[in-house]
């Protein structure tokens, strides 16, 4: 909500991907980025949604069976619903999974695909199991990937680092906090990451569109005491401001309803 009312965050961004996502899927989408863009404003306003989550669906529908989807029509469905804070709002508990992210030879890793997320659902129910509240999941190199829904950051000497493209979602909340705390002047790099640089460094956290900017405390047996750090604040109350149309030089990241 902002003082304008409910406002979407980078509408725009998360239609552009759909439509991406959709075309790596080889569908035909019957709507223009414009009436995709409409009509998630106005299930928004119809349902009178001040705070919450919205989520667009391009699937294949009813007309054809088997693996290959031609022929099929190409449907879109929009939902929104009030969601609170997808993980709590206090520092959380992570588990390196023994599932690996995809391999990006495997499927298209850069898309957001809902049989991704197969993966995801593994890897969460897995550390949940174990008693924590989310998991982290490796590359098939045993690098650090991802969260099940969420892209990860973590802060080292006061400098940022993320891992870089290739085999992470380019998440919109990944490039929306990479870009304020740039603005801030602080320096994010995208790297190769190992398990050891995350239990090394002073901070880190997650991103998304659910997830926000989540504080992680503990990774395995690793625990920050000091979580959330000074930069992992600092930045997921930017990020927040932003949301709620607090900064003016974020505007142009809202659509109001």
């Amino acid at each position: 909500m902002t003082d304008k009312g409910p406002a979407v965050f980078r509408l725009k961004e998360h239609i552009q991907r759909l439509l991406k996502g959709a075309k790596t899927c080889f569908m035909k989408v019957p709507f223009s980025e414009e009436e995709l863009i409409e009509a998630t404003l106005k299930t928004v306003k119809e349902n009178g949604i001040d705070a919450g989550y919205i989520r667009p669906i391009i699937y294949y529908g009813y007309g054809k069976m088997g693996l290959d989807p031609h022929g099929a029509p190409v449907n879109v469905s929009i939902a929104c619903w009030p969601w609170g804070s997808y993980l709590g709002d206090s520092a959380v508990k992570v588990k390196t999974s023994s599932f690996v992210r995809l391999h990006p030879r495997s499927t298209h890793a850069e898309a957001k695909i809902d049989g991704h997320y197969v993966n995801s659902i593994f890897a969460s129910i897995e550390a949940k199991q174990a008693g924590f509240n989310e998991a982290i999941l490796l590359d098939y190199e045993g690098n650090i990937a991802e969260g099940p829904g969420e892209n990860l950051f973590i802060v080292k000497d006061g400098k940022i680092f993320t891992p870089a493209l290739g085999n992470v979602l380019p998440g919109i909340t990944r490039d929306s906090v990479t870009q304020i705390a740039r603005d801030q002047g602080l320096e994010v790099k995208e790297k190769v990451l190992t398990k050891q640089d995350m239990t090394s460094a002073d901070e880190a956290f997650f991103t998304g569109t659910a997830a926000e900017v989540t504080v992680i405390g503990q990774i395995d047996e690793h625990v920050w005491k000091n979580a959330p750090g000074p930069i992992t604040e600092k930045l997921k109350g930017l990020y927040l401001d932003a949301v709620h149309g607090k900064l003016p030089k974020y505007h142009k990241w809202l659509s109001v309803v």
